[in-house]
Parts: C-alpha cells; sequence; structure tokens
C-alpha cells in the first residue's frame, strides 16, 4: 500500500450506520423456489391420449399383412471403407428370417462397394434387374417418367435404404423406375449371380430361395393386407363372393416401461430447514420433473416403443433438398389422414421458418392450451428438444394421428397404483437408515403405441444448419 492510499484510509469517515451483512442476520430474504434449467415445455406429454392399461400390456390387434422386409440395413465404416453388418441382410425381404450367419457373412464379404457422383445413374429404368444396391450414404432419387414426357420424382431414398431387391428371387426382373444420385453416394452392391452362386454350395441357403419360390403369391390390399373379397356393380344373380377378415396371429404387445430413481433426504434437513418451503416437496418436485423429462425422450428414442425407431419404413421420408421445405412438410401431412400434431425440434422450426421466408410464405399459429403455436396447413408444430441433431446437423421431424378410434399414437399408463401422486407415477417412502437418511422410491410407468403404420410419419434427414 502506497503513502497516500494509507493516509487516505486513516481519514475515512466512521461508519454511521448498520451495515447489509449484519442486517441479512435479523432479516427475512424474499426467495424463489429451486429453479431448473432442464425443464421444458413437454408438448408430446400433454397432447398424447393417455390409455388406462392393465395388466401392464396393451396388445394390438391388426389385420393379418404379409409385407415383410419394410426396415434399414446398418454398415459399419474403418475409414473409406463400408461394409454391411451380416445380420443386416436379413432386412431384404429374400432374405428376412434366414438366420445362417456362415452364409450371411458370406454374402457381406461378397457385397462391392461403389461410388456415385451427384447426377449419376445407378439404374435405368427398363433395363435389367440383376443386382440389389445397399445405400451406405447419401441421397438417391427414383424418376419415373411423367405424364406428359417429362420426369417425375416417385421418391427420395437415404442412408440405410435398398433398391432392387426383387433381383435376388425374380431373374427376368427390370426396374421400374431410374435410380439417380441426388448427392454422392456410397453404395454396396450384391448380384443375383453372387447369391445364386453361394446358394449352389450352402443348401440352407438354396432351400430358404426355393421355399420362398414356392409360397402361392397372396392376394393384398395396397397396405399388405389380407384382402377382403367383395363384389360392386353387378346386376342379376350373379354370386356373391365368400370372405372373412383375418387377424395376425401373433400381435405386438407393448409393456409399460419404467423410470426410477431413489430421492435421499437427510432427517435433519427434514426437520429443521423446512421453513418457509419444505425441502422435501423441492426435492420431490424437482425430481419428478427430470423424471417427465426422462419420460418423453424415451417416448421418442427408445429403441423397443419409441416413435423415431418404431416407425414405419414406408412412413419415412426423405427432403427433396435437404432442408425442411413446405413442399416436404406438405408430403409428410399427405401420408396420413387426420393429423393432430407435428414434432420438430426448435431449431428445426427455425429451419423450416428460413425456408419459407425465402418463398414469402408466412405459415399461421393457432391458439392451443392458451399457448400460440406455429402452423402447417393447420397442423400445430409444437417444439420438441428430444428429437435429436446428429453431428451432420441433420434431424427429423415427426407427424402424428393420435387417439384410440382415430387408430394412431396413444400413450400407454396405469393410473391408480399404490402411493401415486400423478397418474401413473408414484413416490414410496423407503424408510430410514442407519444414518438418519429417509429415502423415497420414484417411479414412473408408460410407453406408446402405434395402432396402424401410417399413423405415424418421420421426415428424416433435415439440414438445420443451411443458411442460404
Amino acid at each position: 500500500m502506497s503513502v497516500g492510499e494509507e493516509i487516505r484510509e486513516q481519514q475515512a469517515p466512521p461508519q454511521q450506520s448498520l451495515g447489509t451483512a449484519a442486517a441479512r442476520n435479523l432479516a427475512t430474504t424474499t426467495k424463489s423456489a429451486p429453479q431448473m434449467q432442464e425443464i421444458t415445455s413437454r408438448w408430446l406429454l400433454r397432447m398424447l391420449p393417455w390409455v388406462q392399461v392393465q395388466g401392464g400390456t396393451y396388445r394390438v390387434n391388426r389385420r393379418l399383412s404379409y409385407s415383410v422386409g419394410d426396415g434399414r440395413v446398418t454398415f459399419v465404416q474403418t475409414g473409406d471403407r463400408v461394409a454391411v453388418i451380416p445380420a443386416e441382410l436379413g432386412e431384404l425381404p429374400a432374405l428376412r428370417e434366414y438366420g445362417d450367419e456362415a452364409a450371411l457373412g458370406e454374402l457381406a464379404q461378397r457385397c462391392t462397394q461403389r461410388e456415385f457422383a451427384a447426377g449419376e445413374v445407378l439404374a435405368a429404368a427398363g433395363s435389367a434387374n440383376d443386382r440389389v444396391f445397399l445405400l451406405a450414404h447419401g441421397r438417391v432419387e427414383k424418376i419415373g417418367a411423367g405424364q406428359y414426357g417429362g420426369e417425375t420424382v416417385l421418391g427420395m431414398l437415404a442412408d440405410g435404404a435398398y433398391l432392387g431387391d426383387q433381383a435376388l428371387l425374380d431373374a427376368d426382373s427390370a426396374w421400374e423406375y431410374t435410380a439417380r444420385a441426388a448427392t454422392a453416394c456410397t453404395v454396396l452392391e450384391l448380384t443375383r449371380a453372387d447369391v445364386l452362386n453361394l446358394a449352389e454350395r450352402a443348401g440352407s441357403l438354396r432351400e430358404h430361395l426355393a421355399g420362398l419360390l414356392s409360397i402361392p403369391e397372396q392376394r393384398t390390399n395396397k397396405y399388405g393386407e389380407a384382402a377382403i373379397d367383395l363384389s360392386a356393380g353387378h346386376v342379376g344373380e350373379a354370386v356373391v363372393p365368400h370372405t372373412f377378415v383375418d387377424y395376425d396371429a401373433a400381435p405386438r404387445e407393448y409393456e409399460l416401461s419404467v423410470a426410477q430413481t431413489v430421492l435421499k433426504v437427510h432427517s435433519r434437513i427434514a426437520d429443521l430447514y423446512n421453513q418457509p418451503m419444505n425441502q422435501t416437496e423441492q426435492q420431490l418436485r424437482l425430481t419428478v420433473e427430470a423424471l417427465r423429462e426422462r419420460q418423453e425422450h424415451e417416448l421418442i428414442n427408445n429403441r423397443e416403443f419409441g416413435l423415431l425407431k418404431n416407425a414405419d419404413y414406408s412412413q419415412r421420408i426423405q427432403p427433396h433438398d435437404g432442408v425442411p421445405g413446405p413442399d416436404d412438410m406438405d408430403e409428410l401431412l399427405s401420408r396420413r389422414r387426420g393429423s393432430k400434431m407435428i414434432l420438430a425440434h426448435p431449431r428445426a422450426i427455425a429451419a423450416f421458418g428460413r425456408e419459407c421466408n425465402k418463398r414469402g410464405l408466412y405459415p399461421d399459429s393457432i391458439e392451443v392450451a392458451g399457448h400460440h403455436v406455429p402452423a402447417w396447413r393447420g397442423v400445430p408444430i409444437f417444439p420438441c428438444n428430444k428429437i435429436p441433431i446428429s453431428d451432420s446437423r441433420t434431424t427429423s421431424i415427426i407427424c402424428m394421428r393420435t387417439g384410440e378410434a382415430e387408430q394412431g399414437v396413444i400413450g400407454l399408463q396405469q393410473a391408480g397404483i399404490p402411493d401415486e401422486i400423478e397418474p401413473s407415477l408414484s413416490v414410496r417412502f423407503m424408510g430410514i437408515d442407519e444414518q438418519a437418511i429417509i429415502s423415497y422410491l420414484v417411479t414412473a410407468y408408460y410407453s406408446a403405441a402405434i395402432l396402424v403404420p401410417d399413423a405415424l410419419g418421420v421426415l428424416e434427414n433435415v439440414e438445420v444448419s443451411r443458411w442460404r
């Protein structure tokens, strides 16, 4: 300290009033309840119709369906080399339920990696189809002939899709459309010749393929369900067809999932520090909030019942230009009747808004439960940060029809469980241990079910970081 500072300190006036530090010892502070940044709006939990499930299991009965092979193929990458996981070849209709791991491993080794530049044609319409393409990375357009001679885009394929799979069973098959790379693509090829060559040595594969060829073709509707024979427009004494509605003999069952934690509160805290706020109640409130956040995350991402993982492959579409544009949202809505809600990450909603701004479009907003939310074609778009964004800055947008009466998406719960504080959420006292710590078991039971495949649609691989 300098001499000048020492003199000024000596000349400082004496304190004339009580300081704030001392005053706080006698004052009651005004305080907030404990805050938590993790809490979100949780629109999915609020808008999903919840169905009471007695017995902990919900069975979805459907008409018998003959459609198979509607899955995705998974790959592994080492440097610039890509290989298909052998068991994933079972997603191809011709290899569905074929379980010889050795033969599948050899087929995986016979897959040849090829690279296609944007605009390059993988296969031309009308040409002989003698191979199946497994799309490891990139986007492929399915191009057909328009009514007046121009081109029309029949659909988009992206990572994990396959095309040309009928070549493995039909030697005379031809390409019904032109497959053209919309972006740079990495593709694995598996030829019919390689499959037949292996079948000559592997009796199990030969028998499997022969068994598929011997199965008579089943009459189905456009959804793959067993057809119901009907007659209409006839006159006179025509013979009316006989029919019945066949059911799926092994319907899917959804068991209620569980999220749990043990909340611990020291008895000294519970006894002495409960004014003006009850410490146990506040600890429990924040714990329940975290549990509900995890519940919504599981409803979106769980492999067994999550919406993203269980959307039917036929209901997954790809954006035409990578970003979520109005045309893509229209395509998403057109795949189902009575869409009730759209879920998207906030950054995906912002990306959609940018695309609308570029075209001079201004999406409407509607009021839901006292909140104004954006909407497209009258369907509200709810933010949901549980939908993941990948490292490549892509995400998904979910559109769904809801309710049992509408054959839509429903939430599953069991209200009325012991020690319940909210529907299907209980808090049970577990006792006090030798260290005077009180324990409470906090449990939530829940699941979700998709009653028919077209109740849920997903716009996949939408870019959220493109600004021009």
